[in-house]
């Protein structure tokens, strides 16, 4: 059984933003990870939290990132959704992944 994806805040209207072929491709990747695979292209992003990792998508319009963590057992979480325009991360990515992932850590606690 495919656990469940929740978006986090922006991060479903984030994604939708994507042109539709990354968003496509965004989608399929989000599906392996609801059955327990990893996606095709991703590495693990530790310095937004334990287990989240990002998914890594080029196409001709640019590249474009998918950060979650899917090691709960309810459900993956999508923490955020971006283009990138250069080579890094930036901060302001990083730390917005981050704080979303801080907040669902105490969400899951009440």
């Amino acid at each position: 059984m495919p656990k469940p994806v929740s978006f986090i805040d922006t991060s479903l209207a984030d994604l939708r933003q994507f042109p539709m072929d990354a968003r496509k491709e965004a989608g399929y990747q989000l599906d392996k990870v609801q059955h327990g695979f990893d996606p095709d292209d991703w590495r693990p992003f530790t310095a937004v939290g334990p287990g989240v990792k990002e998914i890594r998508i080029r196409d001709e319009q640019g590249i474009y990132r998918v950060m979650y963590v899917a090691k709960f057992e309810e459900a993956v979480y999508v923490l955020h959704c971006f283009q990138k325009k250069t080579q890094t991360t930036r901060g302001k990515d990083v730390e917005l992944a981050a704080q979303r992932f801080r907040a669902l850590l105490v969400e899951r606690n009440k």
